[in-house]
């Protein structure tokens, strides 16, 4: 059963968005390269300051805890992005939202889910984004196991403003 308030779908008439293609969320990936790599930097600096401004050693248990750190920051700034707004910053100028089959946003959980197969399927040299372009819904691994969708919205008609979200 479906609880997500009709604010949060799709706006109405007119409004036919299509599952976005590999080039549109490749431009949304780099331009998300901005704020999480700001996002690497402050994790990394708060790190280096509880190991008394010290050189964090290879390896060593301060290391793998701070990359754990960035991991984790950087899944609750997707997370939360998705969550509030249906995109990240990077997505945005892009018009790309992430929902649900129903137009709807999802949920915290599936979004984390989203999250986590992301990494693994960008870690498999990609292959999990890669595999859009053989789905006919151009659904990733992530889109695939946490059922949702990136779609791009119209381009607003000239004089109109955009919707929101």
């Amino acid at each position: 059963m479906d609880h997500t308030p009709d604010r949060e779908r799709f706006p109405g008439p007119g409004f036919e968005p299509r599952p976005a293609h590999l080039g549109w969320r490749l431009l949304g990936l780099l331009y998300d390269l901005m704020p999480v790599v700001a996002i690497w930097i402050a994790v990394n600096a708060v790190a280096y300051l509880l190991n008394g401004a010290q050189r964090i050693a290879p390896g060593s248990l301060a290391a793998w805890l701070t990359f754990g750190s960035v991991v984790a920051a950087t899944g609750a700034y997707a997370v939360a992005s998705w969550r509030v707004g249906g995109h990240t910053l990077g997505m945005r100028p892009w018009r790309l939202q992430v929902r649900d089959r129903d137009g709807a946003r999802p949920s915290t959980g599936r979004l984390c889910l989203r999250f986590v197969v992301a990494t693994l399927g960008l870690a498999a040299f990609g292959l999990g984004l890669l595999w859009t372009l053989v789905d006919r819904e151009r659904r990733g691994w992530h889109d695939i196991a946490a059922g949702t969708l990136v779609l791009r919205r119209p381009r607003p008609a000239r004089g109109k403003a955009a919707a929101p979200g």
